[in-house]
């Protein structure tokens, strides 16, 4: 089975590819075309140079891999995907080997939590029209993606995942639950920038707390994300 992630940043899907990577039977590879990405919206990200190096800058070349043999001969493959990187000139015929899952977030925490790491963000860099475009897209095609809220994942993780296990045909595997300190072999490169708090970590964190009180662009930006979030969280396991 291979298995498209979906969502955009800060939406604890690093710690997904932790646990899914904590599992002897998947390989997981992390935001596989965001040096294409890059390349091609020509966005000063941090880490730039470093990330245009470290992966293809060929989205065609990319979704081969995804679609090739599974790395390490594993019989399943996670694949991290931020929602953000497929712009219009990206491939998506790849896209019919997988099973899909969008992994959501609340507008006001992205914002907060991105907005930390990243001056002046704007609605196509947190991903949630995008999420919107391709799950309608998946559903179009008969595909059937499913949805899973990351606030559910933090307040019962065991359930969630063993819910969504059973909602892909797989068994639940409780080392899904726990990962090593550090980080993971397939973090990417830009993981030094953006993976503080997960590689600090051993497993998911608490629930959270009320939602963040923002104001003035900020709070602009949630007001536009959150009909997108809303629609998707009305499909979620």
């Amino acid at each position: 089975m291979r298995i498209a992630m979906w969502s955009g940043p800060r939406n604890l899907s690093t710690a997904m590819m932790y646990s899914f990577g904590a599992r002897s039977d998947f390989a997981v590879v992390d935001e596989p075309f965001y040096a294409a990405y890059l390349a091609r919206t020509g966005l000063e990200h941090p880490m730039r140079e470093q990330i245009l190096r470290s992966q293809s800058r060929d989205p065609d070349e990319v979704a081969a891999l995804l679609t090739g043999p599974i790395p390490e001969g594993k019989p399943h493959f996670y694949q991290k995907h931020m929602t953000q990187h497929m712009i219009a000139d990206m491939p998506r015929d790849w896209m019919n080997q997988m099973r899909h899952v969008f992994l959501i977030r609340h507008p006001a925490r992205v914002v907060a939590s991105f907005g930390a790491k990243y001056d002046n963000p704007t609605l196509a860099d947190i991903g949630f029209t995008q999420q919107t475009e391709i799950y309608e897209q998946l559903v179009a095609q008969g595909l059937n993606p499913l949805v899973i809220d990351s606030a559910d994942i933090r307040r019962d993780p065991m359930t969630m995942l063993t819910r969504l296990c059973n909602a892909l045909g797989l068994p639940f595997d409780p080392a899904m639950l726990c990962w090593p300190k550090g980080g993971h072999r397939s973090d990417g490169v830009w993981a030094s920038h953006w993976y503080g708090a997960v590689h600090d970590s051993t497993g998911f964190a608490p629930a959270e707390g009320p939602l963040p009180v923002l104001s003035g662009d900020a709070a602009e930006l949630v007001r536009q994300a959150l009909p997108h979030f809303e629609a998707l969280n009305a499909k979620k396991l």
